[in-house]
Order: C-alpha cells, then sequence, then structure tokens
C-alpha cells in the first residue's frame, strides 16, 4: 500500500490514517472538494447579509434593485451550502462504511491466522479495542472531522478574501485574534499524546478491574473481602483521575485562553473597539465596519467544530496505528508442502520452547504418546505443563526440537487439518450464545439430531438437557445460563465427542469442581478418552492414577516417567507431591 491519500487538512502526516485509507482516498478528496464547495457556499448569506448592509447604508436611494440581487444570491447561497452539505456527508459515511467493512473482514480474516497463544497472552481486550474502539476512532475522522477540518480552513480563505477586499487593516485585526487561538490551542495539545496514552492505559485496568469483579461477585459477597478484593479497580481509578488532573493542570490556561480567542466575544470585541476607532478617525466607512461585524464575527463558528475534529484526528492516528499493529502481526506459518500423518501417535522430540527467548519454559522433553493410550501431564506450578500441551496444537511452535502427530511435524499439517484432529477441553468452558444444541454441533458443523443428542448421552449430560425449559432448543448466554461448572464442561465434552477427533487434549479440566461434578465430569471424560490418544494436565493426581504414562516436570525438564505405582515406588518429586494431596506419609 505504498500510494498515498490525498493531502487534507489535519491529515497531512505520513502514518497509519495515510495508510488505512489508501482504499478511499478517491473517496475521501471528493468529500473534501464538496465540504470545500459547501463551506465556500455557507459563507456566501453572511457575505449577502453584509452587502445588503453597506448598499443600504451608502445608497439608500438607488438601493432597491442591489438588495433584491444580493438577497437572491444569499438564498442560492443557503440553498447551495444545503445540498453540498448533503452530498458531502453521503460520500463520507459510505467511504466510511466501506472501508471499516474492509477493516473488520481483513481484522476478522487475520485473527483467524494468528497462532492461539497469541489470543491466550493478549486476552479479549487487544481484539474487542481494534474491532470498536479503534474503529469507532477512524470512523469520527473519515464521516465528520474531515468535513469540519476543510470547512474551516475554507470559510477563513473566502471571508478573510472578502474581509481583505473591504478593509485589509480590519481584516488583519479580526485574524490576529484567531491567531492567537491557534497558539494557545497548540500549546493546549502539545502534549495530548502523552496524556491520552496515559489515560487509555488507565481505562484499561479500570475495564479489567471490573471484569475481575464482576467475574468475582459470588466470591466477593460470600468471604466479604471488599476493600481488599476492590483495591486494584480503586487504584485504577485513582491513576485515571491523577492522569486527568495532570492533564487539565497543564493546559487549564492555555485551553483557556485557547477558547477565550476562539469566540465570537473576542473577535467583536477586537473588530468593534479597533472599527470604532477607525470610523472616529475617518479612516473606515460606518458601512464597512457593519461588514466585518457581520462577517467576521462569524468566522469562529467554523473552527470550534473544527477544534473538536483535530482532536478526533489525534485520536483517529493513535486508533489506526493499534489495527496496524495488529494486522502486521505475523500469522501461523502454513507449509509450502502440506504432510499427511500416519495414525495419531503424538511424539515430543527433545522439545525446547521460550516465550520471550531468553527463558526456556520447557526444555529437551522427548515422550512417545502411542494411540489408544492416556498420558498425564503433572508437576509444580509453572513447571512447563500447560506449554507442553500448548505446543501440540500449535498454539506456540516451538524453539527447538519437533512435535509430531503420525510421525509428521505438526509444522508440516495444515492448521485446519491438525485442528480438526484434535478435541480440546479446557477448565475454562467456552460457550456460544446459541442454542444447546448448537454449542455441541460446533464439534462437527452438519451432525443431525441424533448424533447430537448421542454425543450429549456419551458425556453424561442429556438428562439434564431434557429438564431445561425448551430443551435443546434452549438458549444459552456466554455463561452457560442456568447450568453449574460441571454441567457447562460436559457440555463441551459432548461437542469434543461429537466431533470425534483421534487426539484428545485435557487442560485441568475438573480442576475447579466439586466432587460430585468431578465424578460426573470424569465418566464423560472416559467415554472422550475411549481409543483416542490422550494427553491429560491435571493437578489432582488420584484423577490420573489409572494413565498409561505419567510425565512429571519441574522447571520446564522432564524429570520422571512412569506409571502411578512405578513413580511411587521410586520416591521422588511424584510421590512427594502425592503424599502431600493425600496426606499420606512420602
Amino acid at each position: 500500500m505504498s500510494a498515498s491519500a490525498p493531502e487534507i487538512p489535519g491529515l497531512a502526516a505520513p502514518g497509519s490514517l495515510r495508510r488505512l485509507f489508501t482504499p478511499i482516498r478517491g473517496h475521501l478528496a471528493l468529500c473534501a472538494i464538496l465540504s470545500a464547495l459547501s463551506a465556500a457556499a455557507g459563507i456566501v448569506p453572511y457575505i449577502a447579509v453584509a452587502e445588503i448592509a453597506r448598499v443600504m447604508l451608502e445608497n439608500p436611494a438607488g438601493a432597491a434593485s442591489t438588495v433584491w440581487t444580493w438577497v437572491a444570491v444569499g438564498a442560492a447561497g443557503a440553498g447551495l451550502w444545503l445540498l453540498l452539505a448533503v452530498q458531502s456527508a453521503r460520500v463520507g459515511h459510505f467511504a466510511d462504511a466501506s472501508l471499516l467493512h474492509d477493516l473488520r473482514r481483513r481484522i476478522v480474516r487475520h485473527l483467524g491466522s494468528l497462532p492461539l497463544g497469541w489470543f491466550r497472552a493478549a486476552g479479549s481486550g487487544k481484539v474487542k479495542r481494534a474491532m470498536t474502539g479503534d474503529l469507532e476512532e477512524m470512523h469520527e475522522v473519515i464521516a465528520h472531522a474531515l468535513g469540519q477540518l476543510t470547512g474551516a480552513v475554507t470559510v477563513i480563505a473566502v471571508g478573510a478574501a472578502y474581509l481583505f477586499a473591504v478593509d485589509a487593516r480590519m481584516t488583519l485585526i479580526a485574524l490576529a485574534v484567531l491567531a492567537l487561538m491557534a497558539l494557545f490551542y497548540r500549546i493546549a495539545m502539545r502534549s495530548m499524546t502523552t496524556h491520552m496514552n496515559r489515560l487509555i492505559a488507565a481505562e484499561a485496568r479500570i475495564s479489567a478491574a471490573s471484569i475481575e469483579y464482576a467475574d468475582g461477585i459470588q466470591v466477593v459477597k460470600t468471604f466479604g473481602t471488599g476493600g481488599r478484593v476492590l483495591r486494584r479497580f480503586d487504584e485504577a481509578v485513582d491513576e485515571h483521575t491523577r492522569a486527568f488532573a495532570d492533564w487539565v493542570a497543564e493546559v487549564q490556561y492555555s485551553s483557556a485562553m485557547s477558547r477565550l480567542f476562539g469566540s465570537e466575544m473576542a473577535v467583536l470585541a477586537a473588530v468593534a473597539a479597533t472599527g470604532l476607532a477607525f470610523v472616529a478617525d475617518g479612516t473606515l466607512g460606518v458601512a464597512d465596519l457593519v461588514a466585518f461585524l457581520v462577517v467576521a464575527v462569524g468566522l469562529p463558528t467554523s473552527i470550534l467544530p473544527a477544534v473538536s475534529a483535530a482532536q478526533g484526528v489525534r485520536k483517529g492516528r493513535m486508533g489506526a496505528a493499534n489495527i496496524e499493529r495488529l494486522l502486521s502481526r505475523a500469522p501461523l506459518p502454513e507449509p509450502s508442502l502440506a504432510s499427511t500423518p500416519t495414525g495419531h501417535e503424538v511424539e515430543f522430540d527433545r522439545v525446547t520452547f521460550s516465550y520471550d527467548g531468553v527463558t526456556n519454559a520447557v526444555e529437551d522433553v522427548s515422550a512417545v504418546c502411542p494411540p489408544g493410550s492416556v498420558t498425564a501431564l503433572v508437576g509444580p506450578s509453572g513447571a512447563g505443563k500447560t506449554t507442553l500441551a500448548s505446543l501440540l496444537p500449535r498454539f506456540y511452535d516451538v524453539t527447538d526440537g519437533a512435535v509430531r502427530v503420525g510421525g509428521v511435524d505438526v509444522r508440516s499439517i495444515p492448521s485446519t487439518e491438525l485442528l480438526s484432529s484434535m478435541s480440546l477441553v479446557f477448565q475454562d468452558v467456552a460457550l456460544l450464545r446459541d442454542s444447546v444444541a448448537e454449542n455441541i454441533r460446533i464439534g462437527r458443523p452438519g451432525a443431525s439430531d441424533d448424533e447430537v443428542r448421542a454425543a450429549a448421552t456419551a458425556a453424561h449430560i442429556h438428562d439434564v438437557i431434557e429438564l431445561l425449559p425448551q430443551g435443546y432448543d434452549t438458549p444459552l448466554d456466554g455463561g452457560g445460563g442456568s447450568l453449574s461448572g460441571g454441567e457447562r464442561q460436559r457440555l463441551t465434552i459432548a461437542r469434543a465427542i461429537l466431533s470425534g477427533a483421534p487426539v484428545v487434549v485435557l487442560d485441568e479440566a475438573t480442576a475447579a469442581l466439586d466432587p460430585d461434578s468431578e465424578a460426573a465430569v470424569q465418566d464423560a471424560l472416559a467415554g472422550l478418552a475411549d481409543g483416542k490418544t490422550v494427553i491429560v494436565i491435571a493437578h489432582r493426581l488420584h484423577t490420573i492414577v489409572g494413565a498409561d504414562q505419567i510425565l512429571v516436570l519441574d522447571g520446564g525438564r522432564l524429570v520422571e516417567r512412569g506409571s502411578h505405582d512405578d513413580l511411587l515406588a521410586h520416591g521422588g518429586l511424584y510421590a512427594r507431591m502425592w503424599a502431600a494431596q493425600e496426606g499420606v506419609p512420602a
């Protein structure tokens, strides 16, 4: 996208906005032209009123025909202003809708190509801001700020040209007032980007803390933790308050002076005072003073919206930069020559991975998970269990070594094919705002109602669904509606069963459940794992005593492997963890 957008007042600096605006630069140019013509037509009625006053004062006897001519000119200007303003708005909003539609599609498609690990690291905040706040800032620039800035420049140019024709001295005085407004405005805005970044960061912290509080409201009410739980929220609000107060303290005087000199009263006072002095010494006619009182005093009217538009442009640049950063993130590399796995054996071959390129989260881990077997990953918090499992579906790519499925490096398997061969069940349940049946059916779109019911039965959730108000047609929200945590978990297991994927990854699937729910989920997992290559991440060791092999990780390294009985007999880390959890001597 090397082509550049047309030079537009307020958008002259090259950057993200110009690059993103390239597809609609023709529409922007037309919108700018229409806005300029509309603004020029809009000032004509004021000039007509001034000329009518001059004619009536200078030659009242022969003014009739000239007055009606100016009345017609003013009326034509008003009509043309309305017509051109409507067309300019139509073109601007069309360009806005076209670009934002294109950007939303680009963002969604690009998100689909990013490594899934990026979403875990970034969370939903960056995606939400790009799809809503950042695009809204760009909407303001395209649909509103463009016309306001162009209109302000045109009004001042046309108005100043007319006033210079009447009296150059008075014109310079009026423009000097506006120049002072521009000077103080520039002083007030010189550090806007720094303050806006600080405010945005504080708002993000407030949003995150609010969500955290809302999600944990049951814990807060149950345990009465009060201020301690809300401390992060209070600190975020305090930071936002300090950021805003610091900005106000820095710009309060320059901003006040900018508003003062940009007001109609300031221009009126300057024009009236100097104009009356010139009239008194005979160097300015009364009719000419009237022209300045009508036209010059109206110039600030077009400037004030432009001031707001200029701030919108700054926000738009920040939004465009955020969108460009998102779109520039490297997608998950797809193989140039795809390979097809033979079987579904999973192999970790001397796998090493680092999040930051400095510290290895997983280091030199080798293991084979045969088809039809259950492999459990256990270890202390931060041992690398989830990281190792995340390398299998390519949430991240290994730093060194290889992860293979069916003898093929996962990097040589197209991502869609790789993910379709796996059922991933996490502790955090993700449900759609759709019916129960559709929440299960996304495991295999196109599955029949009977197949959906069969999967639900295998997941031990069918009877629960039948008791819902509308059965399988009951709509769910993102939180699962009236379903309990264990029931929501079994719903996702039904989804995985329906997919029929031969490789199953279970990440702490029962960690947050009560004993009764855990037992039901374990029964459902048994149906899911039957005949599959299963990898289980577990904190509760009693849930994996029957695993075919247990891999014990510590500090990112594989320190032990074997069956439950073998590891207990070995007396190492696993035996100590078991003793700690079960309350038995090590």
